[in-house]
Order: C-alpha cells, then sequence, then structure tokens
C-alpha cells in the first residue's frame, strides 16, 4: 500500500535520484498528518462552539487544579504562542465568559487566569469526549504501535528542545 508521501517520493526519485529522499518520508508524513488531526480536532470543537486553541487554553487551566489558576507566562509555555497572542486568546475567553483574571494571592503585582464556573463546566463536558476522538482518529493503531510511536515522537520532540512544562 502507498500514500501521497510514497507518490511525492517516487516523483523525487525519478527526477534526482542522486538524493535520499528518507526524511520526506517521515516529515512529509507527519506534517500531512497534522494537517488532518487539525481538521478533525475542528470540526469536534466546532460542534461546541470552539476553537481548538480555547479549549487548549481551557483545558490548560482544569488540569492545573487549583482555584488560584495559572499565570500568563505559564499558559505561554504550554500553548507556545506569543505573549501578544496569549493575551488576546485571555481576552477571547475572558469575553466568552469562561476565564476570569484575577490578582496573584502571593504577589499582588500580578494577575493569574483562572476558569470560572462556565469555563470548568465547559471543559468538563468537553474533555471525555475529547478523548475519546483521540481514540477514534487512532483506532487503526494497535497498543504496541501506540507505545512504540508515543516513544519515538517523544524523542524526536526532545532531541529538537521541547521540554516539559515546568
Amino acid at each position: 500500500m502507498s500514500d501521497a508521501v510514497d507518490e511525492i517520493r517516487a516523483q523525487w526519485g525519478r527526477e534526482r535520484p542522486d538524493l535520499d529522499t528518507w526524511p520526506m518520508g517521515i516529515v512529509g508524513r507527519i506534517s500531512r498528518l497534522s494537517r488532518l488531526l487539525d481538521r478533525e480536532l475542528k470540526e469536534f470543537f466546532a460542534g461546541y462552539g470552539l476553537e481548538f486553541w480555547e479549549f487548549d487554553v481551557l483545558a490548560t487551566l482544569r488540569r492545573a487544579g487549583g482555584t488560584n489558576g495559572l499565570t500568563a507566562g505559564d499558559l505561554n509555555k504550554a500553548a507556545m504562542v506569543t505573549s501578544g497572542a496569549i493575551t488576546n486568546r485571555i481576552d477571547r475567553l475572558a469575553s466568552k465568559g469562561l476565564v476570569e483574571r484575577v490578582p496573584d494571592p502571593q504577589d499582588r503585582r500580578s494577575i493569574r487566569v483562572r476558569l470560572t464556573d462556565q469555563g470548568r463546566t465547559m471543559v468538563d463536558e468537553i474533555v471525555g469526549p475529547h478523548v475519546e476522538n483521540e481514540a477514534r482518529l487512532l483506532a487503526s493503531l494497535g497498543s504496541e504501535e501506540r507505545t512504540q510511536l508515543e516513544a519515538t515522537l517523544r524523542s524526536v520532540l526532545e532531541s529538537l528542545g521541547d521540554k516539559s512544562l515546568e
């Protein structure tokens, strides 16, 4: 069985047989998979009236636990976007009543972002179906394949400098 990436590599093989295109096989498939997953997740979250990035911020706040929320900097690390982008995201979620800005109890100069009751309820309603949807998207993988793929992807991410959220 072949896919679009195999066709691309075959074309390069005809036109430039001197190139070893093995990296294209991996990077091309990861890129194509990313686009397909983005499309599926966009459609899933649209069913809840959200963008994927909105759920990502809400879920980051929810899994952080507690009632103090996180700083914009903490959210920025998790989202891997610019500080301006995270401010815009917080503003948009606050306008929907899903998050609120509150003074930091340990540092009055700092502001924290936390879920509102509405935001917490929304995350709790969506996270179960979201995990089920992701399982559906990966249903073609057996248990051993999932474990191997997860380890391989972790290794590549670490080699490229992806760090824990701490």
